[in-house]
């Protein structure tokens, strides 16, 4: 598989302005994706962030396992992280958003009203793309303020909007300049935190099927009816002949079902997945 690199200009320029607007904040709120938690955090952040407190939302929990977001939950919080998981697209996802940025601004509120103070409290929003950032800014709000696509890198401006007691500033989804973790970067390009454009989508097909057979094989049985997980391009083949993705003269129509795997997967259709597992990251620093 060819290594995978993604890195629009638009994104420099974005992690100055968002390093340029931390001082004005309280806080950040850190979207992720929960089916690949680890490889939604860009640790470029950390020097963007600086000593803020931040909220990590472990997004798209609708989609995911719930038994290993769970474990995720408890690890952000065994270091001292808040953390809470959510789905951005869910209305009654809102109250516990508010509820953890309440509670974060909680010592700032009360110092504030004790002086007769009444304030704003502001957040940046921040990830990177197609995490749901945009769509929790407008669940948060109540209304289509900002803006939201499937396609990742839909927002290019950083831009503040007011949430009712809040101020969030909405930023571009930002990729680390380089993937050092190719296993890492896969996970991205499974989830469509990646341009497709710029991918070769049947070995991200091929790479996603590998991963499938080995964490959630009895999905694939259910969904493809693969039972031998021997080798990708066999499995490849059984979900062609599956789905009728057969061209003339029989060859299989590769393309097709790269996309349907893709599709199926990023929709939730195979099944609720978690690409990663908390355990495996007790070494892991910011």
């Amino acid at each position: 598989m060819k290594t995978i690199q993604w890195f629009p200009g638009h994104m420099t320029k974005a992690m100055r302005d968002m390093e340029a607007k931390r001082d004005l904040c309280d806080g950040i709120v850190c979207i992720l994706d929960a089916r690949a938690p680890m490889a939604s955090i860009n640790k470029n952040f950390k020097k963007i962030f600086g000593e803020k407190p931040v909220l990590y939302v472990l997004n798209k929990a609708d989609l995911a396992d719930s038994t290993k977001v769970d474990g995720f939950m408890k690890w952000f919080e065994s270091k001292g992280k808040y953390c809470v998981k959510c789905n951005s697209t869910n209305p009654s996802s809102k109250r516990v958003l508010l509820q953890k940025l309440s509670d974060i601004t909680k010592e700032k509120r009360e110092r504030a009203q004790a002086k007769g103070i009444t304030r704003t409290f502001r957040f940046m929003v921040a990830g990177i793309p197609n995490t749901g950032k945009s769509t929790m800014v407008n669940l948060i709000s109540g209304q289509k303020r900002a803006k939201t696509g499937d396609k990742a890198g839909v927002t290019r401006d950083v831009r503040w909007l007011r949430c009712g007691e809040f101020d969030l500033l909405d930023t571009p989804g930002t990729m680390p300049p380089s993937f050092d973790d190719q296993y890492h970067a896969k996970h991205l390009a499974f989830i469509g935190s990646i341009n497709d454009d710029i991918l070769d989508m049947d070995d991200i097909a091929l790479e996603l099927l590998g991963e499938l057979a080995e964490k959630y094989p009895q999905m694939l049985t259910e969904r493809y009816g693969i039972t031998d997980y021997s080798e990708k391009l066999g499995m490849y083949e059984t979900l062609c002949k599956r789905r009728g993705f057969i061209l003339r003269g029989g060859e299989f129509d590769y393309e097709r079902g790269a996309k349907a795997l893709i599709d199926d997967f990023r929709k939730g259709r195979i099944g609720k997945i978690c690409l990663e597992t908390a355990s495996d990251y007790a070494d892991f620093t910011w």
